[in-house]
């Protein structure tokens, strides 16, 4: 992936950043949907009669301009819309260019913007893939009087369970925009339980792999979970000032009940700040417990090397006397052994004599 228009790099397999070219005006919607973007699908709904209608599937060109006398209805956009369509989503929805703009700029961080008529909400989604890869994608919800619109831009279903509870229970649930909006980035912010328990049992394996046998491929694992904690600490950290900013400054968009809904995500995120910092300050710990126990292996290597060594000093020191060969049968300071009936197997005696006893002793010492 390059930069510019076409995007930023990719870090960690986690976090993608679109941006336009220096200088660029704001608001401009980038003219082209970047290569790697899934094509939008777009789905509606609709409450009337106090009940919500089956979700259908809908051409932008075909929905109505919002009006203060229109029924509640919900847009679900699953992909990447071009530049057009969402041009005449902001027309039909009187959306402000700014937010569409951070629609096609993927990759940004959770964050809260109010304009005249609407509320814009970025949050991140994580997901892991059946390979293990855990990826982030943005969620941009927009809530106006009567409508709610919300864009994954990676064409990832994360709504299936909203969907079911308005089949399921009609015109009992999320009767207002702002209910909708609650029950929509509950289903976000719960998306990073799977994530974190995966991670959870691959520390778990990671931590088992190294007290029996760590290796280099060890170590590249342990980096690379910490790269992910850390881009999910990057994405996760802010979606708590997003809810607590909601809460704090915009009571009179939700409801007294609402809110207290609300409380319950940010005390999921609060949950999922606390699991991941637990989870760093494990893989932290590992990376600690991985580099010492590569240490003692490598003492332990060096302790029983040195121990043979120290065992054929004295084998060696009595096989070199011995191969001087001095001999002469006239002078006192000749090797008698030399010419002993038993000489050579007497050597072999002192000499596994002399071994076993060092063996013996490093043992009694625990060297060994």
């Amino acid at each position: 992936m390059g930069n510019g228009e076409h995007g930023g790099p990719i870090v960690a397999k986690l976090f993608r950043k679109h941006y336009h070219l220096p200088g660029t005006a704001p608001g401009t919607l980038r003219r082209a949907r970047p290569a790697e973007a899934a094509p939008a699908v777009f789905m509606t709904a609709d409450r009337s009669a106090d009940r919500w209608g089956p979700m259908t599937p809908v051409r932008p060109e075909d929905l109505p301009p919002s009006t203060p006398d229109m029924p509640l209805h919900w847009i679900n956009v699953q992909g990447t819309p071009t530049a057009a369509e969402l041009r005449l989503l902001g027309e039909r929805l009187g959306l402000h260019p700014l937010a569409l703009e951070d629609v096609l700029n993927s990759g940004q961080r959770p964050k809260l913007d109010r304009f005249e008529g609407s509320l814009v909400i970025v949050l991140g989604i994580p997901v892991e893939d059946a390979d293990g890869i855990v990826s982030i994608h943005q969620l941009s919800l927009f809530m106006g009087a009567t409508f709610v619109l919300s864009i994954t831009a990676d064409g990832i279903d994360a709504f299936a369970e909203v969907r079911r509870r308005l089949s399921e229970r009609g015109g009992r649930v999320m009767g207002e925009p702002d209910y909708l909006v609650y029950g929509l980035m509950d289903a976000a912010v719960d998306h990073a339980f799977p994530v974190l328990d995966s991670i959870g049992e691959r520390i778990e394996v990671l931590e088992q792999e190294i007290l029996d046998s760590p290796g280099p491929a060890t170590m590249e694992a342990l980096h690379e979970l910490r790269r992910e904690l850390i881009i999910l600490r990057r994405q996760l950290w802010p979606t708590r000032e997003v809810v607590n900013q909601l809460l704090r400054d915009h009571a009179d968009l939700f409801t007294a009940e609402t809110r207290l809904w609300m409380r319950d995500v940010y005390d999921h995120t609060v949950q999922i700040m606390d699991l991941v910092e637990s989870y760093r300050d494990m893989a932290a710990s590992l990376v600690d417990i991985h580099l010492s126990t590569m240490s003692n292996r490598l003492n332990e290597t060096i302790r029983r090397l040195t121990v043979i060594a120290t065992i054929f000093m004295p084998l060696t020191f009595i096989a070199g006397v011995y191969g001087m060969n001095f001999e002469h049968p006239e002078s006192p300071w000749a090797m008698p052994e030399l010419g002993w009936y038993w000489g050579y197997p007497m050597v072999w005696i002192i000499m596994i004599a002399v071994a076993g006893s060092m063996l013996a002793w490093f043992r009694s010492k625990r060297w060994f």
